[in-house]
């Protein structure tokens, strides 16, 4: 009989993912599954907030491994609501033995006639929380335990750096980061286009969507969009400031 992987076995598979290719689709499912035989759990599904809502944030299902209904996809979770709304707002680890005796009785989506034990943990990336991660359905065992739910904070680290590892992946391929890093080894690209007979306004529109639809595609979000441009119009400002303190001489 094969015995068990231990806890060292566990973290050197979860490593490998680091070097890992693939959509951030396929890299969450992976995931998701990976979850769910390590901890020996029937279902596990990862949930991050929507895009193009920073003032209402809603949590959706984007991967999950395991028998989910379909209408778990279209659901929208918001900011605080339920369990999984809970655990992202707080940023706390949840680990529930018996769901029908806990204060969170009242908020569980589906009853369960095999188990009543799960657990959530926030996923992070660069300091902020970006989703969820949930558990549910132990296999051996009647309830997770305190090391299932230590395992698991691993494994959501790990996903919210695969997010961030593949979002830097898309952005470096796009069309969008090879002319700022082909302007940034060349400065004479910006003389030669001063020289040309185009519209400098038309140029900048065109130069604008480009940027949205770029960052887009590689996977930001509207607060990471909003950071990048606020970070021209502070460039922006320090050079006109300069430029400002140079007339005043």
């Amino acid at each position: 009989m094969k015995k068990p992987d231990s806890l060292l076995d566990k973290l050197h598979q979860l490593a490998g993912f680091l070097d890992t290719h693939g959509t951030l689709d396929e890299q969450l499912s992976a995931l998701a599954e990976r979850a769910a035989v390590m901890l020996s759990a029937a279902q596990c599904s990862i949930m991050l907030y929507a895009e193009g809502e920073p003032d209402a944030p809603r949590l959706r299902v984007r991967a999950s491994y395991g028998a989910l209904p379909e209408v778990a996809y279209m659901q929208l979770v918001a900011h605080g609501e339920g369990i999984a709304g809970q655990v992202a707002t707080q940023g706390v680890a949840l680990l529930v033995e018996d769901i029908t005796t806990s204060p969170y009785a009242h908020l569980a989506r589906r009853k369960s006639h095999t188990s009543n034990s799960l657990m959530v943990v926030p996923i992070r990336a660069e300091g902020s929380t970006i989703g969820v991660m949930n558990v549910t359905h132990p296999g051996s065992a009647s309830a997770f335990s305190a090391n299932d739910l230590a395992m698991l904070e691993i494994i959501a680290l790990l996903t919210g750096k695969a997010i961030q590892t593949v979002n830097l992946q898309n952005l470096l391929n796009s069309r969008f980061a090879q002319i700022a890093l082909a302007q940034e080894a060349d400065n004479a690209i910006g003389s030669v286009m001063m020289a040309t007979a185009y519209d400098t306004d038309k140029m900048a529109r065109i130069v604008a969507k480009t940027f949205f639809r770029e960052m887009t595609q590689a996977g930001f979000g509207s607060k990471q969009i909003i950071q990048a441009a606020s970070e021209i119009i502070s460039q922006l400002s320090g050079s006109l400031q300069k430029h400002s303190k140079r007339l005043e001489k």
